[in-house]
């Protein structure tokens, strides 16, 4: 840890003189004001005095050059707090980004559960992280694997730097919020059958051990780390924002919660993907423009700094987002006729999630094409996972795992800055070190991150605690599992085969349960 923050330099000022009157009283005659000796001694001083100025002007760095040094480190220290603190700020409304777009994609009958889940999140994620996560990801290395110190944040101040001109403070702020979105990403993919209490459960291990283990073993948790000692030839694995450190993370752990679940009742039969339409598209719209807009603290809070290099992030990842859903739309309308709302703004975040790994070291016509791709790719990724029947509401697994291994590997394709000790992408003459390199590093989260969370989520089943019951899938989680209904009874009503009579049996059935709940708690 560094030994604090510079402090604010104050700029002596000159001496002021009090009254005109003791200017007046003062003799343009030395002798007559102080004396032989006391005239000679000044003499001396102004001596003594013009001999260190000339020094100083003479000097490679004079004393007013320092001062302005210091001043200016200063103002950058106090700079780059500032934009990390906005950054994490913007990521921490991330989280209500992926509520509303969760909700919008789901059915109305459990948007209070949704709405939960992304508050257990934050609320579970930072104590988990401020107990565990944060010791293990950036504490004192052992073994290569796993951080042993500053559990409690214990020794840690808000004055310490932890990274450059970073406090501690700073730091963990920006990283608690990267863990919560890592865990909260697996929420969509498990939505509208997932017992809450085992959902709470699964969201502490994630962000206490799961993902700050991946952090550990990458150059985010230091020099040590499985991941981060990979090096072939010139080449390093680079993931500068979370491509594969934090999305596919999440996104792998959202594919082995839908594939233990299972999906949800009425999704497929006869072989075939039955579609279970969301109830309000405006909220799946507005999720995605409120996830956009906190991607730029996201990438761009990454540089750890307020410099030059935070303009090229903040451009690549806005024409990558953009590229995506322009190619997700085109996509989707030559598959199925129509220009699909949720499917574009799929694109929108593939493209994000694509850029995230390489933001920083890919120009923008590289951020254009990545994008794009990613914008192909989760339209045909989110087809793939119907087929074999892994139900995804949200197309969770596919934008942000899928797509996350496509931006991470990109970093091998599309680098066109040195990276390591000179490293560039395959399209820019560096060969295919950087791509292998890139590749060896998935696949170890993705073998992390499946064994881990398919244990969590294979013992949560054995437990009872993971998927609801049928007919509480049925009634909604939000009555069954919060006791309250999302929109009130006149908005919270779902067709039941689409009779009068499974209405009115849900109706008599929710309201029931309502009564029931209160009845117990009274």
């Amino acid at each position: 840890m560094g030994t604090g923050l510079p402090q604010r330099t104050r700029i002596p000022q000159k001496p002021i003189l009090r009254n005109s009157a003791s200017v007046k009283s003062i003799s343009l005659n030395p002798l007559r004001n102080f004396g032989p000796k006391s005239f000679f001694l000044r003499l001396a001083g102004v001596g003594l005095g013009a001999i260190v100025l000339l020094f100083l002007i003479q000097s490679p760095v004079s004393a007013q050059e320092a001062v302005s040094k210091t001043i200016a480190e200063s103002a950058q220290t106090l700079a780059d707090n500032l934009w990390v603190v906005v950054a994490a700020l913007l990521v921490f409304l991330m989280q209500l980004g992926f509520g509303f777009l969760e909700a919008g994609l789901t059915r109305a009958k459990n948007v209070a559960n949704i709405m939960a889940k992304n508050l257990a999140d934050m609320a579970i994620g930072t104590v988990a992280f401020f107990v565990v996560g944060y010791a293990i990801a950036f504490g004192k290395d052992a073994g290569g694997v796993i951080g042993s110190e500053q559990f409690f944040l214990s020794g840690a101040n808000g004055g310490d730097q932890a990274v450059d001109t970073l406090s501690t403070y700073v730091f963990f702020f920006f990283q608690v919020v990267f863990a919560a979105t890592a865990v909260t990403i697996a929420s969509g993919a498990m939505a509208e059958r997932t017992k809450f209490s085992g959902y709470v459960i699964f969201s502490a291990v994630m962000t206490a051990f799961i993902y700050p283990m991946v952090v550990h073993a990458s150059h985010w948790g230091g020099e040590d780390g499985i991941i981060a000692s990979l090096k072939i030839g010139d080449a390093i694995f680079t993931d500068f924002a979370g491509s594969s450190i934090v999305h596919s993370t999440g996104g792998w752990a959202a594919m082995m919660g839908a594939l233990i679940l299972g999906p949800r009742l009425g999704r497929y039969q006869n072989n075939s993907a039955l579609p279970i339409p969301g109830h309000n598209i405006a909220f799946t719209a507005a999720g995605i423009f409120i996830l956009w807009f906190g991607w730029f603290g996201f990438n761009g809070g990454s540089q750890l700094a307020f410099d030059e290099a935070v303009s090229q992030v903040l451009l690549t990842t806005l024409i990558s987002a953009a590229a995506g859903g322009i190619a997700a739309a085109a996509t989707i309308t030559l598959k199925t006729g129509s220009v699909d709302v949720a499917m574009t703004g799929n694109g929108v975040l593939a493209g994000l999630v694509g850029i995230t790994a390489g933001t920083h070291i890919v120009n923008p016509f590289g951020a254009l094409i990545i994008g794009a791709v990613a914008g192909v790719i989760v339209v045909y990724s989110i087809f793939f996972f119907d087929r074999v029947h892994i139900d995804d509401p949200v197309g969770a697994i596919s934008v942000h795992g899928i797509c996350g291994v496509w931006g991470t590997l990109a970093v091998g394709l599309f680098a066109s800055v040195g990276i390591g000790d000179g490293a560039r992408g395959l399209f820019y003459g560096g060969g295919i070190s950087l791509l292998v390199v890139q590749l060896i590093g998935i696949l170890i989260i993705f073998g992390w991150v499946t064994i881990t969370t398919g244990a969590v989520f294979i013992a949560l089943s054995k437990l009872n605690l993971l998927r609801v019951s049928r007919e509480d899938e049925l009634l909604g989680l939000d009555v069954t599992e919060h006791g309250s209904l999302g929109y009130g009874a006149e908005f919270g009503v779902e067709h039941v085969e689409g009779t009068e009579q499974g209405i009115l049996s849900i109706l008599q059935a929710t309201i029931g349960r309502v009564f029931k709940k209160k009845s117990k708690t009274s």
